[in-house]
């Protein structure tokens, strides 16, 4: 069947938006779950699991199934993503926009797979992590994005606040990705390596929490600085709900964090915070996001026929 006959409609690519969205947070998660039980050379080669098989080996006991189900949640990753592009290219209408979203979504995989692969042939880096998460959030940013857009029209951007303001929202983004930077810093120099022989960066642990506190109190200062300001210039309702939220999960994180400290990282809380980490980077989307606007999306194409003449009717 061709596929000009095949439409599906725009709420269906918003749902497998969405779903690329959700598992890329559960991939966060379940990346943590790899590396606070010690999983991470579980598979110890790259792209095999071992050096005889493509799948885990009783050998490697539950470390194996934990690493090797890790690696096989990628592909339903794969799955949504090819779905969200080939309801795309049905859509009715079809919208350029989304296609080439969904393209640069599924670009990303192989990528994050290879650096993925990376971790395992360099035993566990504490850089080589580092990057491997931080690349998720970009992930995590293209899925949002895609997500968006499938909500949204093609009007040219308009903003919905003042200038300044966009601006701010846009410095809170990237104050939210040095704050999980210097986090993967705290990770790679701690005690969870993933493995018990995986090397550590070899920095204080104190003085790199310090640090991670620090940016972590910046954040948040610019954060309620924001939702002021959106108050003060009343900015659209949804724009100011967003910074509240944006401001609510930074405290709770923030919460998690010093708790997880001072109780010497136990894993169920550290586990915790990194799926923090991620409801933080997309409360700060939301609200990057929420400052703009496109228009509605736009409804779907009607297929008009011939005109259909009653018998014994005269044609106008």
């Amino acid at each position: 069947m061709s596929l000009e006959r095949v439409r599906v409609s725009a709420t269906t690519v918003r749902r497998l938006a969405l779903t690329t969205v959700a598992l890329n947070v559960v991939l966060v998660v379940t990346g943590g779950a790899v590396r606070l039980t010690g999983s991470g050379l579980g598979c110890p080669t790259w792209p095999k699991c071992t050096d005889a098989s493509y799948h885990n080996t009783p050998a490697y006991g539950i470390h194996g199934y934990i690493e090797f189900s890790n690696r096989m949640l990628t592909f339903v990753l794969v799955g949504a993503v090819v779905l969200t592009f080939l309801a795309a290219l049905v859509t009715n209408p079809r919208r350029r926009s989304l296609i080439w979203l969904s393209v640069l979504s599924g670009a990303t995989i192989p990528a994050q797979a290879v650096i993925g692969g990376m971790t395992v042939l360099t035993d566990l880096n504490p850089y080589v992590v580092a990057g491997h998460f931080l690349f998720t959030v970009l992930i995590i940013a293209i899925a949002y994005w895609l997500w968006k857009r499938s909500r949204e029209g093609d009007e040219p951007a308009q903003t919905l606040v003042r200038s300044p303001l966009r601006g701010l929202t846009m410095l809170l983004a990237a104050l939210t990705v040095a704050v999980l930077t210097i986090g993967t810093v705290v990770t790679g120099s701690g005690p969870h390596a993933g493995d018990e022989d995986a090397r550590r960066t070899g920095l204080d642990p104190g003085m790199v929490a310090q640090l991670h506190a620090d940016s972590v109190m910046l954040l948040i200062g610019a954060s309620v600085a924001a939702w002021f300001a959106f108050r003060a210039t009343r900015a659209p309702a949804a724009v100011q709900r967003a910074a509240v939220a944006l401001v609510a999960i930074e405290l709770a994180q923030g919460v998690i964090g010093f708790v997880q400290y001072f109780t010497h990282l136990p894993i169920l809380l550290v586990g915790l915070h990194m799926a923090g980490a991620a409801a933080v980077w997309l409360a700060a989307l939301v609200l990057l996001f929420a400052t703009r606007s496109r228009g509605p999306a736009p409804e779907p194409a009607t297929v008009t026929g011939p005109e259909v003449v009653p018998p014994g009717s005269v044609p106008a």
